[in-house]
């Protein structure tokens, strides 16, 4: 039987393309949302789950990211990155100078900012849900209206492309993991993405905590910050670094960590990706 994967649907999104990518015999479930897609691993829906969660333009996807910190229990599995080529697309036999309405996900409404500002600065933008659920609105809209969305949606919704890459930059790529219910036994070439926060601040809690990872040879590949959500000037710190937290050294420096924060989560060690040849 085939795998069953979760992913933020309709068909056409660059989450659906991700899900291809990573397994294309797979039963793909689409969902509205990316908690939705969390709760349909969660509770036996889908076996896996696909979600964005980093863009080389936009930076982290912070719902995904959110929900890592707070709400599920699902771990990272894998990893993947895929090339963002964002089109214009409109009913056919629409033209340019008649758009009045421009639909898209906010991520890509962000990451074409400087196409839309220049190219449409008169056109009413409306977020939505998923860039493919753009393309649905656009279809169904009585007004001239355009979607920023993929080729695949152009072709799975009849619409026409009327521009192509109109991101602002490239190359654009996009960070995906699978959530499951466990992460990836280790391969000799993994990461280990986790999150930690303070129950006080003070000068130093935060060096105290780098450099457990520095003392070890440890290598962060990345240490961002979000707000904890409880009260203002409060942060949580997320970190991807380079090993498995089963490995012997990780697993020692992780144990220092957790006991100098109030919060401390893993969530999930995985092969670190490349891309195939």
């Amino acid at each position: 039987m085939a795998k069953r994967i979760a992913y933020l649907g309709p068909p056409g999104t660059f989450s659906e393309e991700a899900a291809l990518k990573y397994d294309e015999k797979a039963q793909l479930l689409p969902f509205s949302s990316i908690p939705a897609v969390a709760a349909a691993v969660d509770t036996g829906i889908a076996e896996e789950g696909v979600v964005a969660i980093e863009n080389s333009l936009e930076g982290s996807v912070t719902d995904t990211l959110d929900l890592l910190i707070h709400e599920s229990k699902l771990l990272i599995q894998q990893e993947l990155v895929l090339p963002v080529e964002h089109h214009l697309l409109v009913k056919p036999g629409t033209e340019a100078l008649e758009l009045k309405v421009i639909f898209s996900h906010p991520q890509a409404l962000a990451q074409c900012r400087r196409f839309l500002e220049r190219c449409f600065p008169k056109a009413e933008i409306v977020a939505a849900l998923s860039t493919a659920a753009a393309v649905e609105q656009m279809m169904s809209s009585s007004t001239p209206a355009a979607a920023i969305g993929t080729h695949r949606a152009a072709q799975l919704y009849g619409a026409q492309i009327l521009a192509r890459n109109v991101q602002d930059y490239s190359p654009n790529v996009t960070r995906f993991v699978v959530l499951a219910h466990h992460d990836h036994p280790p391969t000799g070439r993994d990461k280990t993405s986790l999150c930690f926060s303070f129950s006080e601040d003070r000068p130093g809690l935060l060096y105290d905590v780098l450099k457990e990872f520095a003392e070890c040879n440890i290598n962060l590949a990345k240490v961002e910050s979000r707000p904890s959500k409880e009260s203002l000037g409060r942060y949580i710190f997320l970190v991807d670094l380079e090993g498995h937290r089963q490995d012997s050294s990780i697993r020692q420096v992780l144990k220092k960590v957790q006991a100098k924060t109030s919060l401390f989560k893993v969530f999930g060690s995985y092969p670190r990706y490349v891309e195939k040849e």
